[in-house]
Protein backbone atom coordinates (compact mmCIF):
# COMPACT_ATOMS: atom_id res chain seq x y z
CA UNK A 1 0.00 0.00 0.00
CA UNK A 2 1.24 3.34 -1.37
CA UNK A 3 2.50 5.33 1.78
CA UNK A 4 2.30 9.67 0.87
CA UNK A 5 3.96 11.91 3.09
CA UNK A 6 0.96 12.76 4.59
CA UNK A 7 0.53 9.58 5.75
CA UNK A 8 4.26 9.03 6.99
CA UNK A 9 3.69 12.46 9.11
CA UNK A 10 0.26 10.92 10.47
CA UNK A 11 2.72 7.52 11.43
CA UNK A 12 5.59 9.73 12.86
CA UNK A 13 2.98 12.00 14.99
CA UNK A 14 0.99 9.38 16.67
CA UNK A 15 4.40 8.67 18.65
CA UNK A 16 6.93 10.87 20.32
CA UNK A 17 9.64 11.74 18.81
CA UNK A 18 13.18 12.53 19.29
CA UNK A 19 14.08 16.13 17.83
CA UNK A 20 18.18 16.53 17.94
CA UNK A 21 20.64 15.09 16.66
CA UNK A 22 18.55 12.53 15.37
CA UNK A 23 20.47 11.22 12.73
CA UNK A 24 20.83 8.37 10.11
CA UNK A 25 22.18 5.58 11.79
CA UNK A 26 24.33 2.50 10.26
CA UNK A 27 24.43 -0.74 12.59
CA UNK A 28 23.26 1.08 15.51
CA UNK A 29 26.10 4.14 14.62
CA UNK A 30 25.11 7.67 14.32
CA UNK A 31 26.44 8.54 10.73
CA UNK A 32 28.18 11.70 12.46
CA UNK A 33 31.71 12.79 14.15
CA UNK A 34 34.67 12.54 12.54
CA UNK A 35 36.15 9.74 10.53
CA UNK A 36 38.72 8.41 12.19
CA UNK A 37 35.62 8.03 15.45
CA UNK A 38 33.62 6.45 12.47
CA UNK A 39 36.12 3.73 12.06
CA UNK A 40 37.03 2.96 14.82
CA UNK A 41 33.38 2.07 15.83
CA UNK A 42 33.12 0.20 12.96
CA UNK A 43 36.14 -1.60 13.53
CA UNK A 44 34.75 -2.57 17.09
CA UNK A 45 31.89 -3.94 15.10
CA UNK A 46 34.41 -6.26 13.15
CA UNK A 47 35.34 -4.73 10.20
CA UNK A 48 39.08 -4.55 9.30
CA UNK A 49 41.13 -2.07 7.34
CA UNK A 50 41.54 -3.47 3.55
CA UNK A 51 45.34 -4.26 2.56
CA UNK A 52 44.69 -1.89 -0.06
CA UNK A 53 43.47 1.20 1.82
CA UNK A 54 43.47 1.44 5.37
CA UNK A 55 40.30 3.61 5.24
CA UNK A 56 38.01 0.97 3.29
CA UNK A 57 37.11 -1.41 5.82
CA UNK A 58 35.87 -4.94 4.58
CA UNK A 59 33.41 -7.58 6.34
CA UNK A 60 30.06 -8.73 5.64
CA UNK A 61 27.09 -6.68 6.22
CA UNK A 62 23.44 -8.02 5.75
CA UNK A 63 24.78 -11.73 4.58
CA UNK A 64 27.32 -10.08 1.23
CA UNK A 65 31.02 -9.52 1.40
CA UNK A 66 31.26 -5.89 1.03
CA UNK A 67 33.85 -3.10 1.90
CA UNK A 68 32.58 0.03 3.18
CA UNK A 69 33.74 3.74 2.96
CA UNK A 70 33.33 6.70 5.20
CA UNK A 71 32.60 10.45 3.15
CA UNK A 72 32.90 13.50 5.11
CA UNK A 73 32.14 17.22 4.59
CA UNK A 74 34.28 19.45 6.57
CA UNK A 75 35.10 16.50 8.89
CA UNK A 76 31.93 15.69 9.45
CA UNK A 77 31.02 12.48 8.24
CA UNK A 78 27.65 12.82 6.09
CA UNK A 79 27.64 9.52 4.09
CA UNK A 80 28.93 5.31 4.52
CA UNK A 81 28.89 3.43 1.41
CA UNK A 82 28.89 0.22 1.34
CA UNK A 83 29.76 -2.08 -1.89
CA UNK A 84 29.44 -5.18 -2.64
CA UNK A 85 32.47 -7.00 -2.80
CA UNK A 86 31.51 -9.54 -5.67
CA UNK A 87 29.93 -8.62 -8.71
CA UNK A 88 27.24 -10.74 -10.80
CA UNK A 89 25.30 -10.77 -13.87
CA UNK A 90 22.32 -9.55 -14.88
CA UNK A 91 19.64 -11.83 -13.63
CA UNK A 92 21.20 -12.22 -10.23
CA UNK A 93 21.38 -8.44 -9.78
CA UNK A 94 17.97 -7.77 -10.56
CA UNK A 95 16.82 -10.76 -7.79
CA UNK A 96 19.38 -8.63 -5.45
CA UNK A 97 17.72 -5.09 -6.01
CA UNK A 98 14.08 -6.84 -5.20
CA UNK A 99 14.86 -8.59 -2.75
CA UNK A 100 17.04 -5.58 -0.87
CA UNK A 101 13.47 -3.33 -1.32
CA UNK A 102 11.22 -5.93 0.01
CA UNK A 103 13.48 -6.17 2.86
CA UNK A 104 13.32 -2.58 2.96
CA UNK A 105 9.82 -2.17 3.39
CA UNK A 106 9.27 -5.30 5.76
CA UNK A 107 11.59 -3.64 7.77
CA UNK A 108 9.71 -1.28 10.79
CA UNK A 109 12.22 0.84 11.37
CA UNK A 110 11.93 2.15 7.34
CA UNK A 111 9.21 4.00 5.47
CA UNK A 112 9.21 4.54 1.46
CA UNK A 113 6.84 7.43 -0.34
CA UNK A 114 6.99 5.06 -3.41
CA UNK A 115 4.43 2.91 -3.78
CA UNK A 116 6.54 0.02 -5.20
CA UNK A 117 10.53 0.40 -6.47
CA UNK A 118 11.18 -3.26 -7.37
CA UNK A 119 11.75 -4.23 -10.97
CA UNK A 120 9.68 -5.82 -13.66
CA UNK A 121 10.78 -9.83 -14.60
CA UNK A 122 10.62 -7.67 -17.93
CA UNK A 123 12.70 -4.68 -17.46
CA UNK A 124 16.05 -4.93 -19.40
CA UNK A 125 19.31 -3.51 -17.56
CA UNK A 126 21.85 -3.80 -19.60
CA UNK A 127 19.83 -2.22 -22.62
CA UNK A 128 18.68 0.47 -20.38
CA UNK A 129 21.76 1.60 -18.60
CA UNK A 130 24.38 1.41 -22.15
CA UNK A 131 21.68 2.91 -24.79
CA UNK A 132 19.55 5.70 -22.40
CA UNK A 133 22.41 5.43 -19.10
CA UNK A 134 19.17 4.89 -16.87
CA UNK A 135 19.67 4.66 -12.86
CA UNK A 136 17.95 2.00 -10.85
CA UNK A 137 18.10 3.32 -7.30
CA UNK A 138 15.33 3.01 -4.19
CA UNK A 139 14.98 4.95 -1.41
CA UNK A 140 14.15 4.61 1.98
CA UNK A 141 14.05 6.86 4.89
CA UNK A 142 14.37 5.89 8.59
CA UNK A 143 12.09 6.38 10.99
CA UNK A 144 12.82 9.78 13.63
CA UNK A 145 14.06 7.63 17.30
CA UNK A 146 12.09 7.45 20.18
CA UNK A 147 12.51 10.08 22.48
CA UNK A 148 9.31 11.82 24.34
CA UNK A 149 10.64 14.15 26.05
CA UNK A 150 12.40 16.38 23.56
CA UNK A 151 10.02 15.64 20.79
CA UNK A 152 6.69 16.59 22.73
CA UNK A 153 8.54 19.52 23.81
CA UNK A 154 9.68 20.56 20.31
CA UNK A 155 6.30 20.23 18.94
CA UNK A 156 4.64 21.90 21.61
CA UNK A 157 6.39 24.99 21.15
CA UNK A 158 5.71 24.91 16.71
CA UNK A 159 1.58 24.54 18.22
CA UNK A 160 2.25 27.44 20.96
CA UNK A 161 2.54 30.06 17.93
CA UNK A 162 -0.78 29.35 16.65
CA UNK A 163 -2.97 27.54 19.27
CA UNK A 164 -3.59 27.74 23.27
CA UNK A 165 -1.98 25.35 25.55
CA UNK A 166 -5.81 24.48 26.34
CA UNK A 167 -6.41 23.75 22.35
CA UNK A 168 -3.36 21.43 22.60
CA UNK A 169 -4.63 19.56 25.52
CA UNK A 170 -8.15 19.04 24.05
CA UNK A 171 -8.34 19.64 20.37
CA UNK A 172 -11.37 18.70 18.45
CA UNK A 173 -11.01 16.32 15.49
CA UNK A 174 -10.90 19.71 12.82
CA UNK A 175 -8.55 20.96 15.00
CA UNK A 176 -6.22 18.07 15.05
CA UNK A 177 -5.99 17.60 11.50
CA UNK A 178 -5.12 21.53 11.29
CA UNK A 179 -2.58 20.63 14.00
CA UNK A 180 -1.33 17.41 11.74
CA UNK A 181 -0.43 19.73 8.68
CA UNK A 182 0.78 22.79 10.51
CA UNK A 183 3.76 19.91 11.26
CA UNK A 184 4.00 18.41 8.64
CA UNK A 185 7.12 20.38 7.61
CA UNK A 186 9.22 19.60 11.26
CA UNK A 187 8.02 16.12 10.53
CA UNK A 188 9.31 15.84 6.78
CA UNK A 189 12.65 17.45 7.45
CA UNK A 190 13.84 15.17 10.25
CA UNK A 191 12.31 11.94 7.65
CA UNK A 192 13.94 13.18 4.75
CA UNK A 193 17.47 13.96 6.34
CA UNK A 194 17.66 10.28 7.09
CA UNK A 195 18.22 8.55 3.57
CA UNK A 196 18.97 5.31 3.40
CA UNK A 197 19.22 4.47 -0.68
CA UNK A 198 20.58 1.72 -3.06
CA UNK A 199 21.64 1.83 -6.53
CA UNK A 200 22.96 -1.16 -9.43
CA UNK A 201 26.80 0.00 -10.41
CA UNK A 202 27.46 -1.53 -13.61
CA UNK A 203 31.26 -2.36 -14.51
CA UNK A 204 32.49 -3.98 -17.79
CA UNK A 205 29.13 -5.95 -18.27
CA UNK A 206 29.05 -7.00 -14.34
CA UNK A 207 26.75 -5.77 -11.59
CA UNK A 208 27.01 -4.71 -8.24
CA UNK A 209 24.92 -2.94 -5.25
CA UNK A 210 25.76 0.04 -3.36
CA UNK A 211 24.47 1.08 -0.68
CA UNK A 212 24.39 4.53 0.96
CA UNK A 213 23.33 5.66 4.48
CA UNK A 214 22.99 9.34 4.40
CA UNK A 215 23.21 11.63 7.43
CA UNK A 216 21.91 14.81 4.71
CA UNK A 217 22.12 17.68 8.02
CA UNK A 218 26.15 16.80 7.48
CA UNK A 219 25.88 17.46 3.44
CA UNK A 220 27.63 19.84 1.68
CA UNK A 221 25.28 22.56 1.37
CA UNK A 222 27.29 25.60 -1.04
CA UNK A 223 28.23 26.71 2.46
CA UNK A 224 32.13 26.73 1.28
CA UNK A 225 31.44 28.17 -2.04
Amino acid sequence: MKKTVLTAVLLIVSIALYGQKDVTKFLGIPVDGTKAEMIQKLKAKGYTSSTLDKDVLVGEFNGRDVNIHVATNNNKVYRIAVFDAKSTDEGQIKIRFNTLCKQFENNENYMSLSEDQTLSDKEDISYEMLVHHKQYQAAFYQKPAVDSAAMVEEFRSVLLTKYTEAEIANPTEEMKSKMEMDLIPYISEKMFNKLVWFTIDEHYGKYSIIMYYDNRYNKASGDDL
